[in-house]
């Protein structure tokens, strides 16, 4: 799994018994293997290159995505049925039907030597979804017990069941634009949360920010890095000068737009996992905003859902189960998404 904040690649294995009515899960071995500078930097040219360029980028990203499943595999004597890797997301269109995460299955699959699926999105997208959130399902099977799940990564989504049907959507940029700032001040993330809890909240940003029009949409709504681009950064140029102060107001965005998706009960627990859960400020002006339980996983948990949930993903598609909601994305059917390359 890479998220759009360049976290670096998590790689997780997982184990799945499907022996019960509901399947069961463990997390083995699971690590954040940081990105090699030359590699982030092709991430980060992506989305401007030229086709050939690009194709470059996405064999070599595949590549090294390989070598280093490979290398994890020899460190925890692993040999796994298959390697389910969801690939770094460069464009995302659904409205204009296509979604691109790059990462070479055949090129994972030929340096590991192990059956990689991928491209996990596309199918949902041509069959007039969003091809996100993904990971509801993983939601309803694997942590049923939860009212909602919301994860913060470089966006935040939630999934829950709303009159006996799973719906997720996304709701907010997050770490993506936390980072972006931060790197202005010379460091890869604001940790914990310090510099935005040093800043004082820019009143006029905050309320333009709170008035966009993607948080009045009914779901299924999904966003991408363009959004972002279109949106979020120019409401925030006029203040440049004030970094803590944009990090500040950001974070009590966040908060309030994430509290709002919430269930209103204050019976409803909700499971919290993502980069974000260890934003300090965040977590705790979510907890003023709101009044349902916040539920902390363990630090594997926070730190590898999702690519728990590519796993589970990936062991759904093998088995030709559907693992795509038309009911949380909007596609005209369920559906069974990723290529599979066999070595």
């Amino acid at each position: 799994m890479s998220g759009t904040s360049l976290d670096g690649l998590d790689i997780a294995l997982c184990t799945f018994d499907f022996s019960d009515s509901r399947v069961s899960y463990s997390v083995d071995f699971a690590e954040t293997i940081p990105y090699p500078t030359e590699i982030e930097e092709m991430l980060q040219q992506a989305i401007s290159a030229d086709a050939l360029k690009f194709s470059n980028i996405h064999a070599i990203y595949g590549e090294w995505i390989g070598v280093e499943c490979r290398n994890f595999m020899s460190r925890h004597n692993a040999k796994p049925l298959l390697i389910a890797s969801h690939g770094h997301t460069i464009f995302h269109k659904p409205a204009e039907g296509f979604t691109t995460q790059i990462g070479s299955g055949a090129h994972i699959a030929a340096q590991a030597k192990v059956r990689t699926i991928c491209d996990f999105r596309s199918l949902d997208v041509a069959l007039g979804g969003q091809g996100a959130p993904l990971v509801p399902i993983g939601d309803k099977l694997l942590f049923g017990e939860f009212d909602a799940c919301v994860n913060i990564g470089g966006f935040s989504n939630i999934s829950l069941e709303l009159n006996h049907k799973r719906k997720a959507w996304d709701i907010c940029a997050a770490n993506y634009v936390l980072n972006h700032f931060a790197q202005k001040l010379g460091m890869n993330f604001d940790k914990s949360g310090r510099i935005a809890s040093s800043g004082k909240t820019i009143a006029a940003l905050l309320e333009n920010l709170n008035k966009l029009e993607f948080y009045s949409k009914l779901p299924p709504k999904s966003l991408g890095r363009e959004w972002v681009e279109e949106f979020i950064f120019p409401l925030c140029a006029p203040y440049s000068d004030d970094v803590s102060g944009i990090l500040n107001t950001l974070t009590i965005h966040i908060a309030e737009v994430i509290s709002r998706a919430l269930p209103s009960s204050s019976s409803a627990n909700v499971l919290f996992t993502g980069g974000g859960v260890h934003n300090d400020f965040l977590m705790n002006k979510i907890r003023n905003f709101s009044n349902c339980n916040i539920i902390i996983p363990d630090p594997e948990i926070i730190d590898f859902k999702e690519a728990l949930i590519f796993a589970f993903l990936g062991v759904l598609r093998y088995k030709g189960i559907p693992n795509c909601l038309s009911e949380v994305t909007g596609a005209k059917l369920d559906n069974c998404g990723g290529a599979i390359y066999e070595i």
